[in-house]
């Protein structure tokens, strides 16, 4: 069972390994919502992300016994080097099995800390069975994700330092994988003050804990296609789910294309990186009604590799109409390019890239196609961008933007 014994004995021992991270307060987010906003960065956590803290409570309990035979598991990457961490701390052997479309800095960082990876599935769900059927084989002894009462008294550890630093907390969000963080984060936050709500947040496309909450019983689902790669599994912890029942306020879910934004805001007014799935508690805060109200979002990860991260930035700009492109048709004479950029420039327009087509037509000499990728502050000045093209006479028309 999880008891305020179990949470005290993990919180002294996690410190052993873990960093602080405190709480952030975010002016940005709070004018948003009308609440006061804080952010508990695990993205800054030593190994970039909570998991080390169930991962290292858990070896910590086995014997040594347990310990000599090896450590396996099964992981989209934060567990992974979570576990990596703590057997290195603890002189074992981990081998870590991770689905092979896991982002390369997880994998790179997991052999970095001395563990032993095999590529295996598209999924953390082939993984998982891969590695339990290696620990059979080998004799390893298999330390689980989530789905084990000691890794998620680790992360309820999460919780004790958020009512430390912040007694007066209303509302905790937590990001939902196979429910490890959220039910140790719930539990012991319902232990230490009742009135606190703990609400989960889990992408749309990897509803895993919805979907069990509404069969009363774990369900696993057919597939979890999420750019939330830290949370796509496909069914959650039955160890954890009565858990979940009896503390969690309600579970919110947020679409993919959500994130995109999400991770911009918090590039941009933050100064953090934080994966996909860490920014679950972000997105899902336009969702409540907080005004007035001492909330903290649990940004639960910080792992994204750098191409990722790249094509995330790319979209955001493009999906908040910071970047945009039209087609025009000109005639094909002197002068006519010079006009387009006036117009743009005139209107703090910022051209980014020029495609001149002149095969568009048979008759070049009445049209050519001029295709511009330019920047703008925000969908209003696209508008104001546009209409000034418009009153020109070039008569824009919106295509679809692409930056390479």
């Amino acid at each position: 069972m999880l008891t305020l014994e179990k949470f005290e004995e993990a919180s002294e021992a996690v410190k052993r390994v873990t960093s602080q991270t405190k709480l952030v307060y975010s002016e940005y987010l709070s004018e948003q919502t009308g609440g006061k906003i804080y952010l508990k960065p695990e993205n800054m956590q030593r190994t970039g992300a909570y998991k080390l803290r169930g991962a290292y409570y858990k070896i910590s309990t086995m014997t040594e016994e347990e310990r000599e035979r090896g450590l396996i598991t099964a992981s989209a990457g934060n567990h992974a080097q979570g576990v990596a961490y703590a057997a290195k701390a603890f002189g074992c052997k981990a081998v870590i099995v991770m689905p092979t479309v896991t982002p390369l800095i997880k994998v790179n960082r997991t052999k970095n800390y001395g563990a032993e990876v095999v590529l295996y599935g598209d999924d953390y769900d082939a993984a998982c069975a891969h590695a339990l059927e290696l620990a059979e084989k080998e004799g390893y002894t298999f330390v689980h994700p989530f789905n084990d009462l000691d890794v998620a008294s680790g992360q309820g550890t999460i919780a004790m330092e958020i009512v430390q630093e912040l007694p007066t907390v209303d509302y905790i969000l937590a990001p939902v994988g196979g429910g490890g963080l959220l039910t140790g984060v719930s539990t012991l936050a319902k232990m230490l003050n009742p009135k606190i709500q703990v609400i989960g947040v889990e992408p749309l496309e990897a509803a895993s804990m919805t979907a069990a909450l509404e069969a009363g019983e774990v369900v696993e689902l057919e597939s979890a296609n999420t750019i939330a790669d830290g949370t796509a599994v496909r069914a959650v912890g039955d160890k954890l789910l009565p858990y979940v029942k009896e503390n969690v306020e309600k579970i919110l879910l947020v679409e993919d294309n959500e994130l995109i934004g999400v991770f911009l805001d918090m590039v941009e007014n933050h100064k953090m990186v934080v994966e996909n799935s860490g920014l679950l508690s972000v997105a899902a805060l336009k969702q409540l009604d907080l005004k007035g109200k001492k909330v903290v979002c649990i940004l639960s990860g910080g792992n994204m590799d750098v191409i990722t991260m790249s094509s995330v930035v790319q979209h955001g700009l493009i999906q908040r109409d910071r970047i945009f492109s039209v087609s025009v048709l000109l005639p094909d004479k002197p002068g006519e390019l010079v006009s387009v950029a006036a117009a743009i420039a005139e209107n703090q327009g910022n051209v980014i890239k020029l495609e001149h087509n002149q095969f568009v037509s048979t008759n070049r000499n009445a049209a050519v196609e001029l295709r511009i990728t330019m920047e703008a502050f925000g969908t209003e000045h696209k508008h104001r961008i546009m209409d000034a093209l418009e009153k020109k006479g070039f008569r824009p028309k919106l295509i679809s933007a692409k930056l390479y």
